[in-house]
């Protein structure tokens, strides 16, 4: 680059050409020379028992990819890690969006280590977008005191699509905690309304958060997700809102009069608590305990764990069934053709539905 400085008009003034720019992409860095490295199954196993925090993370991104040799080994592993499983104890923590339920469980799990030690897994479903499939997954920034903790492992999840609550492959991902010797088990739901309690089907003990203000004692009687809960606390009970919390306790527990009675023989409680300022949490604890040592004494714990299993197993048989059906060639072919006549109003969607089942049976035969 010429410079007009260097000029013999401007003899006193000298401008150096100055250092050429490097390239901004290390000329010493060999493309492909990192790799991650892939754990066989024995390798991950023996990780997830010795409580290895980032093999047991590795295998649980395994268990919920799709790609279906991903999945034949996460099957491996799962079935190697069984043996280890179910000396948990699984806690459904479930609630409206926005009652609260990330900073209740910073403030639950820092409580339950600080008073029962062991190890904590939490488990934490957030919602994905149905329109860019993607989720935030930032549960995880409203546990600030229990992120530090090493004895707790937080592993949050996109619900991609799965109903009730929870993601699709929370069930598995339990089998693994417990199996890397995490003792007790937060699941935390997505926000959710009066229908959504797969996570009922997974847990021990299902703890419903509410908050004042969000209904009568008609919503509380409605049929759904108020029936299954084990037990029931009203969040945000500081300041002015007391009184309306203790009045929407008041409401829920006349409302669950209206309900059958449990077939474990218990009665949920209601209780009031701050999950801001931590009012009230031992009090919470004390009656989820209390509820695990009731179960256990008249062995419906047990019973409830074996009737989650079979659930369970149909449950994988539906979900076997449909992602068979969907990538088997002959209906990928097909499914276009449907859509097409579905669209110009030559079939119903009913009997385009019925056309295709027909023909994938018929393969099938």
């Amino acid at each position: 680059m010429e410079h007009p400085e260097n000029s013999a008009e401007f003899a006193g003034l000298t401008v150096n050409s100055g250092v050429a720019q490097p390239s901004i992409i290390n000329p010493y860095l060999k493309r492909g020379r990192f790799h991650k490295r892939e754990y066989t199954v024995d390798e991950m196993v023996d990780g997830i028992l010795r409580g290895d925090v980032t093999i047991l993370s590795k295998a649980v991104t395994l268990v919920e990819s799709v790609n279906p040799e991903h999945q034949q080994k996460a099957q491996e592993v799962i079935e190697k890690c069984l043996p280890y499983s179910g000396k948990s104890v699984r806690i459904g923590i479930s609630g409206v969006p926005g009652a609260g339920k990330s900073t209740s469980i910073d403030l639950f799990g820092t409580h339950v280590l600080d008073t029962y030690g062991g190890k904590l897994a939490v488990l934490a479903i957030d919602p994905s977008s149905e329109r860019s499939k993607g989720s935030i997954l930032g549960d995880k920034t409203r546990m600030e005191k229990l992120s530090v903790r090493p004895e707790a492992f937080i592993r949050p999840s996109p619900s991609a699509g799965s109903l009730g609550g929870v993601a699709r492959k929370t069930r598995e991902t339990i089998i693994l905690c417990e199996a890397a010797g995490y003792d007790k088990i937060f699941i935390e739901t997505v926000g959710v309304g009066q229908s959504e309690t797969a996570c009922h089907s997974m847990v021990d003990f299902f703890l419903l958060i509410q908050v004042a203000g969000t209904g009568d004692e008609l919503q509380g009687i409605k049929r759904g997700i108020m029936e299954i809960a084990d037990g029931i606390v009203v969040n945000k009970c500081d300041g002015d809102n007391v009184d309306r919390c203790h009045m929407a306790a008041t409401n829920f527990r006349n409302a669950l009069h209206f309900f059958p009675a449990s077939e474990s023989g218990w009665m949920p409680k209601v209780l009031c608590y701050s999950g801001f300022y931590g009012y009230g949490v031992k009090e919470v604890w004390d009656m989820i305990f209390e509820y695990i040592n009731f179960v256990k004494g008249n062995n419906y714990f047990y019973l409830r764990r074996q009737e989650q299993n079979k659930y369970w197993m149909y449950e994988t048989i539906d979900a076997k069934l449909r992602s068979n059906f969907y990538n088997n060639p002959r209906i990928a072919s097909l499914l276009e053709e449907a859509e097409n006549s579905i669209q110009n109003g030559e079939k119903t969607s009913f009997m385009a539905a019925h056309a295709l089942l027909d023909d994938y049976f018929k393969g099938i035969k």
